[in-house]
């Protein structure tokens, strides 16, 4: 275990899959907020939006397809959810986390990886053109991303010389990884957008195909995904915080109010990505990925090298 790094126990771990609900909770609130802010519509609206939106689908019927492979649609529906549950265990609160361990970083990226399986699942078990299509937009969508993302994620693992996130905030006490990997900085937050299926990076779940991968899903099943998509974007932000702004470090405060703070202000940045960018083309988006994003992160990489070796 890193030296300062407390695990906690079972309660701990349910206290952190509760604060991540929270987390996402507000979350939607905000872009609830924002949305209405930007319609003319009064910001209490907005708050209200997304709870009225919830009790609507607990509400309605579930849609049945004809010929759905409902067990693998199922499995994708509820496995966003979990796997951002699975994210926030290496993800530290101050100085307290679920799983101290030593792939810490390796775990999350895998977490991540997983998503791919997940929407894929969720556009193939409905059997509907449109959710498929989605599936397919999302599996192109992440060919383009994930490169630079694990390159970006490379970067405070050489720094911090250890793949242990307790380690990485360890290393960042003195100076913030974001001030000398911008580069990298930028990369993985895009990266956390675009596994989160979100704003520019949301063609699979684009109103060109009739919603996408969320085209067939009704009742408990569209909220599950929806709640999966918020809670994916709360354990990114999560990451984000620890791997570049120095986790749970802040004058006067303690490490794991300094935590939330961070986190609740990239979460409102990334909200707000949704709201001022337009969805970026899949084939676009490989285009500028493999051309621009993947050289320049590969040299940040370089520099974070040379830096530590010096």
């Amino acid at each position: 275990m890193t030296e300062g790094m407390v695990q906690v126990g079972p309660l701990g771990a349910l206290t952190a899959a509760v604060l991540l609900g929270v987390v996402a909770v507000l979350a939607a609130a905000f872009d609830g907020t924002l949305g209405a802010r930007l319609q003319g519509r009064r910001a209490f609206s907005g708050v209200t939006a997304p709870l009225w939106e919830a009790a609507r689908l607990l509400r309605q019927r579930r849609r049945t397809i004809v010929a759905a492979d409902s067990l693998l649609w199922r499995i994708g529906v509820v496995g966003l959810l979990v796997v951002a549950l699975l994210k926030v265990v290496v993800v530290p609160l101050g100085w307290w986390t679920v799983a101290d361990l030593s792939i810490g970083m390796v775990w999350f990226n895998a977490m991540d990886v997983m998503v791919w399986a997940l929407v894929w699942l969720i556009g193939w078990g409905a059997n509907s053109a449109h959710a498929l299509i989605g599936g397919y937009r999302f599996l192109g969508q992440a060919l383009s991303y994930e490169l630079p993302l694990m390159f970006a994620l490379t970067g405070p693992a050489i720094a911090a010389g250890s793949l242990r996130v307790g380690d990485v905030v360890a290393a960042q006490q003195d100076l913030w990884f974001v001030v000398w990997m911008p580069v990298a900085f930028l990369v993985f937050c895009a990266g956390v957008v675009a596994f989160s299926v979100w704003g520019p990076f949301g063609a699979a779940a684009g109103e060109d195909i009739a919603g996408g991968v969320l085209a067939e899903l009704s009742g408990v099943d569209r909220l599950l995904v929806l709640a999966g998509r918020y809670a994916l974007l709360s354990a990114g932000a999560g990451f984000v915080v620890a791997l570049f702004l120095g986790g749970g470090s802040g004058p006067l405060a303690p490490a794991w109010v300094w935590t939330l703070v961070k986190t609740l202000a990239v979460l409102a940045a990334l909200i707000g990505v949704r709201r001022l960018l337009p969805v970026v083309r899949p084939d676009r988006l490989a285009e500028v990925a493999w051309i621009v994003v993947l050289p320049a992160v590969l040299l940040q990489l370089l520099l974070v090298g040379v830096m530590v070796v010096l």
